[in-house]
């Protein structure tokens, strides 16, 4: 599967932004899809993800009641709405998806067990 990040730009501190993630050469509801990020200088990090039929999400502390991870199967799109944005949310902030299946585990954050990885789009907040 391809994916292909969207949405990002520069934002004051305390406005909002949605991000993109579309994917083509499978269907994505194959897969549970995760966002991460990277800060310059600091490792990449989980975000959000959301299970396949969209019944479970899973949120950072940091973005927990900011963020809102979303997805449309039938468009093949999975979303993040970012609210209250803070300056320390700046990164570039990438989609993944996770093909595999563990009984009992909805969503996993570590981003080695993600398999597809989009190319990322920069999220810039201005204090």
């Amino acid at each position: 599967v391809q994916l292909q990040a969207s949405g990002g730009g520069l934002v004051q501190a305390g406005g909002s932004l949605r991000l993109s993630c579309a994917a083509s050469g499978r269907t994505l509801s194959s897969y549970v899809m995760g966002w991460f990020r990277q800060a310059p200088g600091k490792e990449r990090e989980f975000v959000a993800a959301i299970s396949r039929g969209g019944g479970v999400t899973d949120y950072a502390d940091s973005v927990k009641g900011r963020f809102i991870v979303s997805r449309d199967n039938a468009k093949n799109t999975v979303y993040l709405q970012m609210n209250s944005l803070k300056p320390e949310d700046t990164a570039v902030y990438s989609c993944a998806a996770d093909r595999t299946i563990v009984v009992g585990v909805p969503i996993r954050r570590k981003k080695d067990e993600y398999d597809y990885w989009g190319q990322g789009t920069l999220v810039t907040v201005s204090s």
